[in-house]
């Protein structure tokens, strides 16, 4: 943050990220740590929690191997494919009736209706 700006001001540099939700302790910080070190290196002042932080999870931190396996842990898992295809799938590779549908898709109990001009 810029010590001249309200304290909801403009971010200079997003350094990482922090989520609360996720249940994996160690997964919830995950630090840019060479970005870290610049801004330690040019004089920012962290908050004593991101001190923490930046002690766990930055360059050399205490918890990195430990965040690590908690990423692999919470790493979301590739969707398996179901065993029959889709039901949409299945309706589009087959015309209803035994005859092409060109025109805009109706529910079977809907027909359509001729509609008559009157002329005056």
């Amino acid at each position: 943050m810029d010590s001249r700006r309200p304290r909801d001001g403009r971010v200079l540099e997003e350094l990482g990220t922090y989520d609360p939700m996720i249940k994996e302790t160690d997964a919830r910080a995950v630090l840019n740590g060479e970005r870290v070190d610049y801004w330690l290196g040019v004089g920012a002042k962290p908050s004593d929690n991101v001190k923490v932080l930046i002690k766990k999870y930055g360059t050399g931190g205490t918890h990195l191997e430990q965040q690590k396996l908690a990423m692999e842990r919470v790493k979301p898992k590739p969707r398996q494919e179901l065993d029959r295809p889709s039901v949409a799938a299945e309706q589009a590779d087959s015309p209803s009736n035994g005859e092409a549908n060109d025109g805009p898709e109706q529910s079977p109990g809907e027909q359509q209706t001729p509609v008559e001009e009157t002329v005056e």
